[in-house]
C-alpha cells in the first residue's frame, strides 16, 4: 500500500543524500556544507534523477533560517566586539561597501536593474560564519589578535545582514520589486518610518519583557532536571518568538529568532542553550543548504562563464584585497592583515538567507541567484587551499594577544 507522503520524501531524500556527499565532502578535506548543497542540486528540479518537494523544502529551510539566526544571536557577543571595535567596525563597513559597489557594477554590466545589483552585490559582501569559524580552529588562531579581529568583523557584518533583512521588504518598492505588506497608498518616509517603528517596538519588548520571562522560564525548566524539557524549552523558545515577531510585530522571522538568541545569551543557561539545541539546529541547516541547492540551475556555468568569474574575482578577490587594505591602513602586519582577508574571502549562509528574501520580493532573479550559489560553492572550495598557503608564506610571529606586537 503506497501512500503520497512529499514531506518524507523530501526529509529522505534532503538528508539522505547531505549526509552521503556531506561525507564525500569531508573525505576530500572540503566543508561538508558544499555536499549539503550538492544533494540539493541532485534532487532539485533542474537535474535528471530523484525530485523532492520544492515547496515542502522552502518551507523547512524557513526552519533552518529561524534556528540559524538564534544560533548567530546565541553566539553574539558585545564583549568580542567592543574588544576590536577599532579596526572590526569600520572595517566590515567599508568592505561590505566595496564588495556591493563591485556586486553592483558586475550587474550593470550584464544589464540588471540597479535594485537586482544592489541585492546581489550585498549577497557577495558577506562571509560565511560556518567556513570562518572553521578556518580559524583548524589553524589554532581563535585567541590571536587576527582571531579575534576577524570574528568580530563577522558580528559586524551579520549585525548589518540583520539591519538589511529588516528595511529590504520596506524598500522593495523603490528599488523595483514588490513589498507583500505594500499597499501603495504609503510613501516611502511612512512604510520606513512603520517598519522602524515596529521593529523599536519588538526591541523594546524583547529588552523588557524577554530579558526577564525567557531566562525564568528556563529557569524553571531546569528545576524539573529533564533535560528532554530543557531541549524543548529552547526550541519553543527560539521558534515561539520568532513567529510571534513576524505576526505581532510585522517584522522577519530571522530578526525573532536573532534576538531571541541574544536575550538567551545574557542568561546563565546560554552554554547549555547552545549545547542542547545543537542537533536539532544541525539538522534544520542542512535542509536549509539542501533547499538553497534546490534552487541551483547548473546551466549558468556554460551559459554565463564570465558573469561566473566576474562572480568569484568579486568574492575571492575584490573582498580580500579591500579587506587587506583596511586591515594594514589601520598598521597591522601583513600576516594579520592575510589572516583576515583570507578567511572573509567566501560567501555562505547569510548570501543564502538575503538572495531567497531577494527572491521573494522580486528583487533577485534566478540567474543572480544561480550566481550567488555557484560563487559559495567556488569560493568555499578554494578557502582552504588559500589560507593554507597564506599559513606558510607568512611566517608566524608568535600568538600575539596584546595587540601591540601584532602592529608593524
Amino acid at each position: 500500500m503506497h501512500h503520497d507522503t512529499p514531506l518524507l520524501t523530501t526529509l529522505v531524500l534532503g538528508l539522505g543524500l547531505a549526509y552521503l556527499f556531506g561525507m564525500l565532502a569531508q573525505r576530500c578535506r572540503m566543508p561538508p556544507l558544499i555536499g549539503y548543497l550538492f544533494a540539493g542540486i541532485v534532487i532539485g528540479p533542474f537535474t535528471p534523477g530523484p525530485l523532492a518537494n520544492q515547496a515542502l523544502a522552502t518551507e523547512l529551510a524557513e526552519v533552518g533560517v529561524i534556528l540559524l539566526m538564534f544560533g548567530v544571536g546565541l553566539h553574539f557577543s558585545l564583549k568580542d566586539l567592543m574588544s576590536v571595535k577599532r579596526i572590526a567596525i569600520p572595517g566590515a563597513v567599508i568592505q561590505i561597501t566595496i564588495a556591493t559597489l563591485l556586486g553592483m557594477a558586475l550587474a550593470w554590466v550584464m544589464g540588471w536593474p540597479w535594485g537586482n545589483g544592489l541585492v546581489f552585490g550585498l549577497s557577495l559582501s558577506v562571509a560565511s560564519t560556518v567556513v570562518l569559524l572553521k578556518a580559524l580552529q583548524k589553524y589554532d588562531l581563535e585567541q590571536t589578535d587576527e582571531g579575534r579581529i576577524a570574528i568580530g568583523w563577522l558580528i559586524v557584518e551579520d549585525l548589518a545582514m540583520v539591519l538589511i533583512l529588516v528595511l529590504l521588504p520596506a524598500l522593495a518598492g523603490l528599488l523595483g520589486g514588490h513589498n507583500p505588506n505594500d499597499t501603495g497608498e504609503q510613501s516611502l518616509l511612512t512604510l520606513l518610518g512603520v517598519t522602524l517603528a515596529k521593529v523599536a517596538a519588538f526591541v523594546a519588548f524583547m529588552l523588557i519583557i524577554g530579558r526577564r520571562v525567557i531566562p525564568w522560564v528556563l529557569e524553571k525548566t531546569v528545576w524539573t532536571g529533564s533535560r528532554e524539557l530543557f531541549r524543548l524549552g529552547v526550541l519553543a523558545i527560539a521558534l515561539g518568538v520568532a513567529y510571534g515577531a513576524s505576526h505581532l510585530f510585522g517584522v522577519s522571522f530571522a530578526l525573532g529568532a536573532f534576538f531571541a538568541g541574544m536575550v538567551l545569551a545574557e542568561s546563565e543557561f546560554s552554554h547549555r542553550a547552545a549545547e542542547e539545541s545543537l542537533p536539532l539546529r544541525d539538522a534544520f541547516a542542512v535542509l536549509f543548504f539542501v533547499s538553497v541547492g534546490m534552487l541551483f540551475d547548473p546551466r549558468i556555468i556554460l551559459q554565463q562563464p564570465l558573469a561566473l568569474l566576474g562572480t568569484v574575482l568579486v568574492i575571492v578577490i575584490g573582498k580580500s584585497l579591500a579587506a587587506w587594505a583596511i586591515v594594514r591602513a589601520y598598521g597591522y602586519s601583513h600576516r594579520v592583515a592575510g589572516t583576515i582577508s583570507a578567511s572573509l574571502a567566501q560567501i555562505g549562509e547569510f548570501s543564502f538567507i538575503l538572495a531567497t528574501v531577494g527572491m521573494s520580493l522580486g528583487l533577485l532573479n534566478s540567474d543572480a541567484n544561480a550566481l550567488i550559489i555557484a560563487g559559495a560553492l567556488i569560493s568555499i572550495l578554494l578557502n582552504p587551499p588559500l589560507f593554507s598557503i597564506l599559513t606558510r608564506a607568512i611566517p608566524t610571529p608568535g600568538n600575539a594577544t596584546d595587540g601591540s606586537t601584532e602592529k608593524s
